[in-house]
Order: C-alpha cells, then sequence, then structure tokens
C-alpha cells in the first residue's frame, strides 16, 4: 500500500489491487458482464481520453438518474447552452464505473458507497457535486415471504458490495435477528441470509424462478416485480434511513479545474431538472419512458415516479421518491461509519482510520450545488432546510 501524495488517503498500487479480490466488481449484467477487479485497475491507470465539447453521461436504467435524464430529455441542458450527447445507458454498476475511469463518459450517476471506494481505494479522481436523489430504493420479496425472517436460509439480490441497498438490507436482517453472509452457503437453522450481487435487470427474472428469496434495488425494478405478479414491496429503504441519498452525481476532478463553467452548468441543469420533477412526476415519468431512456414498462415508471406509501410515523403520506441536490456533511459522514459496519465480499481496509468527516471535505465539492440552490429560489424551493443542515434519522 503506498500514500497518495493528493492526500486522498490510502490508495492500493496495482499489485495490491489485484490480491483484494471482487469488491469492486459490484454488478453482472449485460455488455460483455461484469469489469473483474483488474479492468477497473487498468481503467484507473489508463492515459486519460482527449476531452471534446460535447459532454457525455452514463446512467443505468433506474429512476436514480432522472435528474440527468430529465435535464437532457425535457431541454434543461441546451438552455444552458451545453452540448450534451443522449445519454448512454449501461446494464451494470461495474462497466458504468471503468467507462467513468476511462472517460468514455464524462459524468455520472453513482452508488455514493462506491464513490467513496473509487476514491480511496483506486485513489480516482472522483468528486461528487450534487445528489441525485433521496429514498427510491426497496426491498422486494417473493410472494410466499409474509415476514423478513422468512428470508433465513435463502439468497437474497444486491446490486452492489458498496450500495445503500446493501448497508440497509443488513440493518433490516439483523434487527430481524438474522445475519448477513457472503460465500457461505445460508442456514434457515442458523438464521442466515446469503447476498448476491446481480444486475438491476436480472433481479426479477431470478425473483420468479425462485432463484432467489428476495431483492433489494432501486425502482422502477421494484414497481416492474410487483406489475408483473412475481413479487410484493416488503418496504422502502427510506423507512430505515429516512431522507437517504443512493445515487449521487460525480465528475472528473479535472473536469472541474479546467472547466468550472461548464460543471457549473451541468450542475443548474440537474437542478432545474430536479424542480421540474418534483412539480410534476407524471409529466417526468412520461419523459423517461416516451424517450426512451427506462426500457421498463411505463406503468412501472410511473409508479415508481409518482407512487406514494404510507408514512410509518404517521404523517402525510411520502413519495416513493423524492429528488434533493444538495450533499449533506452528516449524511456522508454517517454513511462512512455505516460501511464500517456493512458485510461485503472484498477490501475493507481502505475504512480503517478513514475519517468520517474527511471524505466529505476530500469527495464533496459543493460549491456549484450551493450556487445554484440560490439560483433556483433558496433551499426551500427544493424541500431543504434554510440551514442546509439535518440530523440523520436511521430506523430499525
Amino acid at each position: 500500500m503506498k500514500n497518495d501524495p493528493g492526500a486522498r488517503g490510502p490508495v492500493l498500487d496495482r499489485r495490491s489491487l489485484l490480491r483484494t479480490g471482487g469488491a469492486l466488481a459490484v454488478g453482472a449484467g449485460a455488455l460483455g458482464g461484469a469489469a473483474t477487479l483488474g479492468n477497473l485497475v487498468s481503467a484507473a491507470t489508463a492515459p486519460r481520453g482527449v476531452a471534446t465539447e460535447e459532454l457525455r453521461i452514463g446512467y443505468l436504467p433506474i429512476t436514480d438518474a432522472a435528474p440527468l435524464l430529465v435535464a437532457h430529455g425535457d431541454g434543461y441542458f441546451e438552455q444552458q447552452k451545453l452540448i450534451v450527447g443522449r445519454p448512454v445507458l449501461f446494464r451494470s454498476w461495474s462497466s458504468l464505473m471503468e467507462a467513468f475511469l476511462t472517460k468514455q463518459v464524462d459524468l455520472i450517476h453513482l452508488l455514493m458507497p462506491s464513490a467513496v471506494q473509487l476514491r480511496y481505494v483506486l485513489g480516482a479522481d472522483v468528486k461528487m457535486v450534487s445528489w441525485n436523489h433521496t429514498g427510491g430504493g426497496a426491498i422486494t420479496v417473493a410472494p410466499h415471504i409474509n415476514d423478513v425472517s422468512e428470508l433465513a436460509g435463502t439468497q437474497v439480490a444486491i446490486p452492489g458490495w458498496w450500495s445503500i441497498h446493501n448497508m440497509l438490507l443488513q440493518r433490516v436482517l439483523r434487527a430481524n435477528g438474522l445475519t448477513p453472509v457472503a460465500r457461505t452457503a445460508p442456514s434457515r437453522g442458523d438464521g442466515t441470509v446469503e447476498l448476491v450481487v446481480m444486475g438491476p435487470a436480472d433481479m426479477i427474472p431470478a425473483l420468479a424462478t425462485g432463484s432467489i428469496s428476495a431483492f433489494t434495488v432501486a425502482d422502477p425494478f421494484n414497481a416492474g416485480a410487483v406489475a408483473r405478479g412475481v413479487g410484493s414491496l416488503h418496504m422502502l429503504l427510506d423507512e430505515v434511513w429516512r431522507d437517504h441519498a443512493c445515487c449521487v452525481t460525480v465528475v472528473h476532478e479535472d473536469l472541474i479545474d479546467k472547466r468550472p463553467d461548464t460543471v457549473q452548468a451541468l450542475v443548474d441543469s440537474a437542478v432545474a431538472a430536479q424542480l421540474g420533477i418534483r412539480a410534476d412526476r407524471s409529466a417526468a415519468a412520461a419523459i423517461l419512458s416516451g424517450k426512451g431512456y427506462l426500457p421498463q414498462p411505463p406503468p412501472a415508471v410511473e409508479v415508481a415516479m409518482a407512487g406514494t406509501v404510507a408514512d410509518p410515523a404517521g404523517g402525510p403520506d411520502r413519495p416513493r421518491i423524492d429528488f434533493h441536490p444538495y450533499p449533506f456533511p452528516s449524511f456522508t459522514e454517517e454513511l462512512v461509519r455505516q460501511m464500517r459496519q456493512t458485510v461485503v465480499d472484498g477490501e475493507t481496509r481502505f475504512l480503517d482510520g478513514l475519517d468520517p468527516a474527511r471524505v466529505h471535505r476530500e469527495l464533496v465539492d459543493d460549491r456549484f450545488v450551493r450556487a445554484s440552490i440560490e439560483r433556483h429560489g433558496g433551499p426551500a424551493a427544493l424541500g431543504l432546510p434554510t440551514s442546509l443542515t439535518r440530523h440523520e434519522r436511521l430506523l430499525s
């Protein structure tokens, strides 16, 4: 292990990374299958491509990407005089990350724990500039599952080891007396549940065939399973960590250094799109489906974007997904603490001694989103506290 001269914390050299196993192979899927750890190491150390005027967005077909997709589909990028190509759809997180690391794409939405991992394991020049959304994930179970305890002795699919879905699923399992395990046959008698990484597009078929008993992932895959009658919605992950972020918008640090005005325009476009989505969720769903950004059935996309659920605390019904751009420091810090408690199949040493406050300072650049929030009516216009501070609420 060597120290990064840019003060990003411990960075593993290529040989060490190749010994660490599959923690970076966060999802399987199409486009040639999941990228291996070696692929991602090569991507992180490969010569960078030549920047072009046209910006390229990479995304997975989930509602978490909605602000970037609506910004493209509804003309918000054009309003900012940005030239942005049609967003490129990827089927797995690993292939998306590899494309980002090799600069085949300029910005992506990414699982926030994976952004932490890319910076502190690979030393990648990743910077988070805003949140995409809050909520939007759920635990979906097979129709015969009536209680979490019935998951004992079965396999449950997750989209990636370093995903908020995995982290919050494990809290739910432990709260119900179950033990999550990796690469270990699950035992009903011992109350263990084996977690398996699976591409989101593969989860519904696996649930339908009984290969897994449940999955946790972003919408519209949860809504899609319910619509097909192969699964039932057990709970939203927002019930476990209220208003948590899942996917965030990340760019390369050198884009910020070389083209800060472009980054500001990108963030302005995404924030404007978030406001537009919050004003008319059905119209946003129609854009996502009608313009082919999300290939799932339009009714499932509509439910995912515009649907509501009862508030367990007795308050007004809550949206399945909401859209807020501000990256709260308290969330980043609690995320790092929760990552330390999460079972993963792979490298975790990078978390040792990692100061949560330092992670926020080094990973997040909130200058652009702060300016954008003020340009779009201030925090209240986006449902944010005026102080831009909050207390994290993790529920059992």
